[in-house]
C-alpha cells in the first residue's frame, strides 16, 4: 500500500470512530506502529487530525462519540484485561451500579459469576450480559433509549436513581485526564453517569490507555471523586500515558494496571518514575467530594 493510500485509510478510520489507537491503525493498514506514527504526524501537520499518546483523534482536541459497532472492536484485548482486573474488586453480596459502555459490558460478563450480587444499570448490554446469571439480581433504570450505545438516558433514568445507595459505581467514558477527570461526548449520557456517581460510596473508572489524556465535551466524574482507576499496560514508548497515570496518582487516584505482572506502571515504579500500586484487594479509599 502506498503512503497516500495508507494515510487516506487512517484518516477515514479516525473520522468514522472519533479516536483510534496506533495499534489498531497498524493492524488495519498492515504495517508497523512506527510507520503509522509517521503517517499520523504527517496528517496532523495538514490539520486533518490530532495526535494523542497511543493514537489519533479528530482535530480540535474533543473527540466525538463512536457508535457501538465501531467501539466494540477498538482495544478489545485491553478491555478484556481491564474487565478481568475490575471484576476481582467485586465481592459476594455487594450492590453496585454499572454504567454503559463496551468495557463495562465486558465487566458484566465476568460479574455473572459473583453470587448474591445486585447490579443497577442503565445499559441494555450490561443487563443482557447478566440476564442468565442465576445468582445475580439486575435492576434497570427507566429512561429513553439511546440507540448508539444501547443506554437508557434522560430524566426517567436519573429519577429512578434518586435515593439509591450502593457500594461502588463502575463507569467508563470517552476520555480521562488528571486535570478534568472522566468525560464523555454526549450530554444526556453525562447527566446519567453523574447520577450513577451520586448513588455510590466509591467510584471505579475503567479506561484503556487510548483514553488517557483525551478530553471530551462533558465532564462526568471530577478527578477528586475517582477513587480507583483500572487501565491497561500502555504500549512501549508511551511516555505520555505514564505521565498521565502519574498525574492521576498525584491527585489521589489509586491506579491498577491490568495485564502481565511486569506492567508499564510497575516497571516505571522500579525505575522511580511512578509509585507501584498497592495489593489488588487492598480496600479502596473513601470517596472524596
Amino acid at each position: 500500500m502506498f503512503a497516500a493510500e495508507r494515510r487516506q485509510l487512517i484518516l477515514e478510520m479516525v473520522r468514522a470512530n472519533g479516536a483510534v489507537s496506533l495499534r489498531e491503525l497498524a493492524r488495519v493498514v498492515q504495517t508497523s506502529e512506527v510507520t503509522v506514527r509517521r503517517d499520523v504526524r504527517a496528517l496532523e501537520a495538514e490539520g486533518l487530525l490530532d495526535r494523542r499518546h497511543g493514537g489519533a483523534v479528530l482535530p480540535g482536541g474533543f473527540t466525538r462519540e463512536s457508535a457501538y459497532p465501531q467501539k466494540s472492536h477498538l482495544a478489545a484485548a485491553e478491555k478484556t484485561a481491564i474487565a478481568d482486573r475490575a471484576a476481582s474488586l467485586v465481592g459476594e453480596g455487594e450492590a453496585i451500579v454499572v454504567g454503559a459502555g463496551t468495557t463495562t459490558q465486558e465487566l458484566a460478563r465476568r460479574l455473572a459469576r459473583v453470587p448474591g450480587l445486585t447490579v443497577v444499570t442503565n445499559s441494555l448490554l450490561v443487563a443482557q450480559a447478566l440476564a442468565h446469571a442465576n445468582r445475580v439480581e439486575v435492576v434497570m433504570t427507566g429512561g429513553t433509549l439511546r440507540g448508539s450505545n444501547y443506554a437508557l438516558v434522560g430524566s426517567g433514568a436519573e429519577q429512578s436513581l434518586h435515593g439509591l445507595r450502593v457500594s461502588r459505581a463502575f463507569l467508563s467514558g470517552a476520555g480521562l485526564t488528571a486535570e478534568r477527570g472522566l468525560s464523555t461526548s454526549n450530554m444526556l449520557s453525562a447527566s446519567v453517569d453523574r447520577a450513577l456517581v451520586h448513588a455510590a460510596a466509591e467510584v471505579v473508572v475503567l479506561a484503556d490507555h487510548t483514553k488517557l489524556g483525551t478530553d471530551t465535551m462533558f465532564q462526568t466524574v471530577p478527578t477528586d471523586v475517582i477513587a480507583h482507576l483500572v487501565t491497561d499496560e500502555p504500549p512501549p514508548g508511551q511516555d505520555r500515558a505514564a505521565a498521565e497515570l502519574q498525574a492521576l496518582m498525584d491527585r489521589g487516584v489509586r491506579v491498577e494496571v491490568a495485564g502481565t505482572v511486569s506492567s508499564a506502571v510497575e516497571t516505571a515504579g522500579r525505575r522511580g518514575d511512578l509509585p507501584v500500586p498497592g495489593p489488588r484487594r487492598q480496600p479502596l479509599p473513601s470517596r472524596r467530594r
